[in-house]
């Protein structure tokens, strides 16, 4: 007998009951921090390239895009690539001509030539510029012509303004249904002296431009559902998803 039904049933209820667990949650946020001084998100791969991602967050990005199944995805921030590389075995998965987009203001080229060397690179682009440039926004943006459905990930300057610019510049090219994820919205919940030598930090991150950008675009809602069984992400209130 097919059980699935009652399956999924049983996990939202407990999911439910675990989102609720505040002592549970402050235990996540203690260890999160204690993680984020060991840089916990660097020392994964996909497919032979640094992610740069909590593992849980892959997942819950992977479960987005099988459900989605964009045509284009649309990433800020390059690093060294392993974030393409899912992105583009996620498409190859899928079928078809899928996609991935990555804009990086600095493309390093020893990142470049790996990036460029790997088997899934022929469906990868990369376009080197500010993501906040508007002519890199239009490059960009003619990639999505004709594509059905689009996603978009924004992962490279964390401060408020950047976000916000970017929050503004990419949510039109994200289609109804599909996701605009917003990374790193936990420095709002990290400890005060996390980031001293960045420009980023407690009142001016990911999370305040986000919350900004939503109080004036009722077409977008934060998926409470994908981080309320997470917990363990670097996304809290950054999984937006397009409901018009």
């Amino acid at each position: 007998m097919d059980d699935s039904e009652e399956f999924n049933r049983r996990n939202r209820e407990v999911v439910g009951r675990m989102a609720a667990d505040e002592e549970m949650r402050g235990q996540t946020r203690e260890w999160m921090a204690s993680a984020t001084r060991y840089e916990y998100s660097y020392h994964f791969t996909w497919l032979g390239r640094p992610i740069i991602q909590f593992p849980q967050d892959i997942v819950a990005t992977q479960e987005i895009i099988w459900r989605v199944r964009p045509d284009l995805i649309i990433e800020t921030g390059i690093a060294r690539g392993g974030s393409l590389i899912f992105s583009a075995s996620m498409l190859e998965l899928l079928g078809g001509d899928g996609l991935v987009v990555g804009v990086d203001v600095d493309i390093r080229e020893h990142n470049r030539v790996e990036i460029e060397r790997h088997p899934l690179a022929r469906r990868i682009k990369m376009v080197q510029g500010s993501s906040v440039d508007e002519s890199v926004v239009r490059r960009v943006a003619a990639y999505a012509e004709g594509r059905p459905t689009v996603l978009v990930m924004l992962d490279s300057n964390h401060t408020h303004e950047h976000v916000r610019r970017e929050l503004e510049l990419y949510s039109p090219l994200v289609t109804p249904g599909s996701y605009l994820i917003v990374y790193d919205t936990l420095i709002e919940q990290m400890p005060e002296d996390m980031y001293p030598e960045r420009p980023w930090g407690r009142g001016d991150n990911p999370l305040t431009a986000v919350r900004e950008f939503l109080s004036g675009h009722a077409d977008f809602e934060v998926d409470r559902e994908v981080e309320d069984k997470l917990l363990v992400t670097v996304a809290p209130g950054g999984y937006l998803r397009r409901v018009k």
